[in-house]
């Protein structure tokens, strides 16, 4: 996705002003062109035996390699799912069951709710024991809290690359050895993190080399056993994911049926999805260094300013080891809700955190881990950006923050 990233852009969002990509990124134009031409290669079931299943299930692995080649993984380990909440559930589940060194999981208290529902599946379901790890004021766990967390019948650790509410990343290779010498397989959600930073499954991946800082820390490689991703954060369309998981590993499935994704995943394949999903993952793993570097200024800047100009903001996450596009604050007597309104009105949509808890009304559950008292917590804001913020766009969005702020202490 060109920077600028508008003359390519026909409809939709303008990505100067969508600061909501963490929960859905713009839709890309190779994810279009990919899903425009799959569907005007009609409508044939991958699975079937004539010519056109045959130019269906080619579009498929076709997609296939292209996903592997974008995250540095083998066309074999990836599982086409319908998205990142189902490629958690499949992860979890299926790994634990499947692989029954004992019956306890262990992941964070600030995992999505994909990854928290699932292993509390686990628990309710089929008698697993559920360690939750704490994390400090940043959102970081100790290796030291993982190592005491550990135990003999420790079958699988779940941790996420990166948090999608406060934009934490989490060093999740040296997280992964601890795991691993304890003899636990390791999954980790790689959904908010694979399309901003250079994350591999293995050695190598399409885009650039890990840099200093965050991106050092994105690079699993061989330490995790499974790894799941969103078609949506990539810029590629909703309703597409997949798992990346080592051949060797059994996997019990959730869906089952014909057999599809190599019995791992039963289903008629979305061609016209996957398609775009690749597409899209290709796309924004070949340029994430560039990316990345581009979001940094204005991510920095938006920051800065923020703390420096808001009466009562506070920055949620890590200052440093953080999402490049990501800015997420607390801000002291006023409502969150009502700034997003505010800055809706302006004409920038942003959240207030999890797009999974959009219109609950109960703080968010990561921010309580963080040690943010209740009533600071729902007054969160969240900023991820799809492109980079014009000055002009930035005094805008101060100002309205500002305003909102001094308003109510006025009132």
């Amino acid at each position: 996705m060109p920077m600028d990233g508008v003359g390519e852009r026909s409809k939709g969002p303008d990505p100067r002003r969508y600061l909501d990509a963490a929960a859905s990124a713009p839709l890309r134009p190779e994810a279009r062109a990919a899903m425009i031409a799959a569907l005007d290669a009609g409508a044939a079931n991958a699975s079937s035996v004539h010519t056109a299943g045959h130019g269906a299930r080619a579009l498929v692995e076709d997609a296939r390699e292209r996903v592997a080649a974008a995250l540095g993984a083998r066309p074999g380990e990836v599982v086409f799912t319908s998205g990142g909440t189902e490629a958690n559930n499949l992860a979890i589940v299926g790994l634990s069951l499947a692989n029954p060194r004992g019956r306890h999981v262990v992941t964070t208290e600030i995992e999505h709710p994909s990854v928290l529902e699932s292993c509390r599946y686990l628990e309710r379901v089929f008698g697993f024991e559920l360690s939750l790890l704490p994390v400090d004021e940043t959102g970081l766990v100790s290796p030291g809290a993982l190592a005491a967390a550990l135990r003999t019948d420790t079958t699988l650790v779940s941790l996420g690359l990166a948090n999608g509410e406060i934009g934490t990343v989490q060093p999740v290779a040296e997280l992964a050895a601890v795991a691993k010498r304890a003899g636990a397989l390791v999954h980790t959600d790689a959904v908010q993190a694979a399309a901003s930073l250079p994350v591999s499954f293995g050695s190598s991946a399409v885009g650039a080399a890990p840099q200093a800082g965050p991106t050092t820390a994105a690079w699993p490689g061989p330490a995790v056993d499974a790894m799941t991703v969103a078609s949506h954060k990539f810029g590629g369309p909703q309703g597409a994911g997949a798992l990346l998981r080592r051949r060797h590993l059994p996997l019990e499935p959730l869906l089952h049926g014909g057999g599809q994704e190599r019995g791992a995943r039963s289903g008629t394949e979305n061609v016209a999805a996957i398609a775009g999903f690749a597409a899209a993952a290709h796309a924004a793993c070949t340029e994430v260094g560039t990316r990345a570097m581009a979001l940094l200024g204005s991510r920095d800047a938006l920051i800065s300013r923020v703390l420096a100009e808001v009466p009562g903001a506070e920055l949620t996450g890590h200052p440093s080891e953080r999402l490049p596009g990501h800015a997420s604050f607390v801000i002291a007597g006023v409502s969150g809700e009502s700034l997003l309104v505010a800055l809706d009105a302006a004409g920038f949509a942003v959240s207030s955190g999890s797009a999974c808890a959009a219109g609950k009304d109960e703080p968010s559950p990561t921010l309580l881990a963080l040690g943010i008292a209740p009533g600071l917590a729902q007054t969160a804001v969240r900023f991820t950006l799809a492109a980079p913020l014009a000055a002009d766009d930035l005094d805008r969005i101060i100002a309205v923050l500002s305003g909102e702020v001094r308003g109510i202490g006025a009132a």
